[in-house]
C-alpha cells in the first residue's frame, strides 16, 4: 500500500512539474505587476521535490558504461552548473521584490541540485573530474544572471534535441535517460522564466536606460558566441583542450539520419513540446528557434 501511494505522489508531482495555468484569468500584460506574479509563480508552483542524494541510478553494460564515461562534457557540466548556482543566487541577493527574490533563490537551487545530480552521476559510473575552480560570487550580479539565462537559453535548446536523440537511439539506456529526465526538463523552466523576466525588466527600464542595455544584451550574445565556437573547436570555457568530434564519431550510434537538418527540426519540435504544458499567456524562448528556422530553411534546399 505505501508503495502504491509513493507511485501515486511521484506521478502527482510529475504532472504539476510539467503542466501550469496562472489562476488570474485573461490576458496579461508583458512588463505589468501580474507579469511578474505569473512568471515567478510558474517557477515556484512547478518545483519537484526529487533529491539528488537517493536517486538510484541503474547498472549500465559494458557497452553503454564505455559510451557514458567517454563523453568530453562533464568536466565542463559540472562546473557550468556550479558557477550558474552562485551567479543566480548572487543576484537573487540584490533583489528587494520578495516574490521574485523568492524565485530567483529556488532558480538558483535547482542549478545547485543540478551540480549535484551531476557529480553523483559521475561518481556512480566511476568518471574521474579535473579539480573544481572556486566559484566566486560575480562584481556584477545582473551581468552574471542575464549571461547564466541566454547561455541556457542556447544550451537547453540544443540538449532538448540530442536528449531525445540519444532516448530513441539507444545511445543510452531507457532507465538511465528516465533517471535523468527531470533536470532536462527543468532546464525548460528555467528559460521560460529567463525570457519573461528579460521582456518584464526590458519593459520596466526608463527609457533612457533602455539603449545601455540593449548593448549590454548585444554584448552577452557576442561573448556567447565566441564561446561557443570556441567550445566547438574543441576549447572549453577555462581554455582546456578536449575532443569537440563527439556527434561526428558517435552519429552512428545515436541516429544513422542526424543529419543536421534533422537535428534542428528535433530541437524545435522538442522545444514546443517541453513547453506546451506551461500557460500559453508566458512568452517562449524565440531566439535559438527563430535561427533553427533560418537555417532549415537553407538546409532544406
Amino acid at each position: 500500500m505505501s508503495d502504491t501511494l509513493s507511485h501515486v505522489a511521484e506521478d502527482h508531482a510529475d504532472t504539476a512539474f510539467r503542466h501550469w495555468t496562472f489562476d488570474t484569468p485573461g490576458p496579461v500584460r508583458i512588463g505589468s505587476g501580474e507579469h511578474r506574479r505569473m512568471f515567478c509563480r510558474m517557477l515556484l508552483d512547478t518545483h519537484h521535490p526529487y533529491k539528488p542524494a537517493v536517486i538510484d541510478w541503474p547498472p549500465l553494460a559494458p557497452d553503454a558504461l564505455a559510451r557514458l564515461t567517454s563523453l568530453p562534457i562533464w568536466d565542463m557540466a559540472v562546473q557550468t552548473e556550479g558557477r550558474a548556482s552562485v551567479r543566480v543566487r548572487t543576484y537573487a541577493a540584490s533583489i528587494r521584490e520578495p516574490l521574485l527574490a523568492e524565485a530567483l533563490t529556488l532558480d538558483a537551487a535547482e542549478e545547485a541540485r543540478h551540480k549535484v545530480v551531476l557529480s553523483k552521476l559521475v561518481q556512480a559510473y566511476g568518471i574521474a573530474l579535473a579539480p573544481e575552480p572556486d566559484y566566486i560570487e560575480p562584481r556584477d550580479p545582473e551581468w552574471a544572471w542575464m549571461l547564466t539565462g541566454y547561455s541556457e537559453c542556447i544550451d537547453s535548446f540544443f540538449a532538448f534535441g540530442l536528449f531525445r536523440a540519444a532516448r530513441e537511439s539507444g545511445y543510452f539506456p531507457e532507465p538511465l535517460v528516465e533517471t535523468f529526465e527531470p533536470v532536462i526538463q527543468e532546464e525548460a523552466r528555467h528559460i521560460l522564466f529567463f525570457v519573461n523576466w528579460a521582456a518584464w525588466y526590458r519593459r520596466n527600464l526608463p527609457w533612457w536606460r533602455r539603449p545601455w542595455h540593449a548593448l549590454r544584451v548585444a554584448a552577452i550574445w557576442i561573448a556567447l558566441v565566441r564561446e561557443r565556437l570556441a567550445i566547438a573547436r574543441g576549447i572549453d570555457a577555462d581554455g582546456g583542450v578536449h575532443d569537440s568530434n563527439f556527434l561526428a564519431a558517435n552519429r552512428g550510434t545515436l541516429n544513422a539520419t542526424l543529419t543536421p537538418k534533422a537535428l534542428f527540426e528535433m530541437c524545435l519540435e522538442e522545444n514546443e513540446r517541453r513547453m506546451s504544458g506551461y500557460d500559453a499567456r508566458l512568452l517562449r524562448p524565440s531566439v535559438m528557434p527563430a535561427v533553427a528556422r533560418f537555417a532549415l530553411r537553407f538546409l532544406k534546399r
